[in-house]
């Protein structure tokens, strides 16, 4: 999707999102067609990463703050026992509130204390129980997606998430529903008739 005008530039049925050669057959055809996008919001799906980078070195990934934050407060629980969690849920509610450039840095501050009381500790003990498991996640996860969480902030063609998308998927689906039980070829030919008629 065209993240300026969230238009569908592009959309097919039955792709694979994890496997990276699916991935692959889905955007060469894009690139010789003229494609050459300078980012991508995503929701930090590393085959779509890898296969992006491959097609385009060059291009900016900007992970969805969305994704980040709503995988994180799953992570972290609702309601956590855990004083670490706590305050880590505290920073990812602040994900999708950061506006400018005094924000990032308030939130990096942030973490960065967390990081040095919590996080170390964190990561040096093995994993125990679920609930532990799940904030390593969230701490790993959250550590990685920082060089790729703020580019909307240097280019404001740069959408920070891809609520466009899911909004549109939302809707996609919605339509479908009244479809089911299409056999497999017209389910192709359904899903290309939406993406060319419906691109909006």
């Amino acid at each position: 999707m065209d993240g300026a005008r969230y238009r569908v530039i592009s959309g097919s049925y039955g792709v694979n999102e994890y496997s990276q050669p699916e991935v692959l057959s889905f955007l060469q055809p894009l690139k010789e067609r003229g494609l050459s996008p300078v980012s991508c919001t995503v929701d930090g799906n590393q085959n779509l990463i890898r296969a992006l980078k491959k097609l385009w070195a060059d291009i900016i990934i900007q992970r969805c703050l969305v994704h980040v934050q709503r995988q994180g407060l799953s992570w972290c629980r609702q309601s956590p026992k855990r004083t670490d969690a706590k305050r880590l849920r505290k920073l990812f509610l602040q994900v999708t509130h950061i506006n400018s450039y005094h924000d990032r840095d308030v939130f990096l501050k942030g973490l960065a204390q967390w990081e040095e009381r919590y996080g170390s500790k964190i990561a040096a003990q093995p994993e125990k129980g679920r609930v532990f498991s799940d904030l390593k996640r969230a701490r790993s996860m959250l550590i990685k997606a920082i060089p790729n969480m703020f580019h909307y902030l240097d280019d404001t063609n740069i959408p920070a998430t891809n609520n466009g998308l899911e909004g549109y998927f939302s809707r996609l689906k919605a339509h479908y529903c009244n479809h089911r039980g299409l056999d497999v070829k017209k389910r192709y030919d359904y899903f290309k008739w939406f993406f060319n008629l419906k691109p909006k």
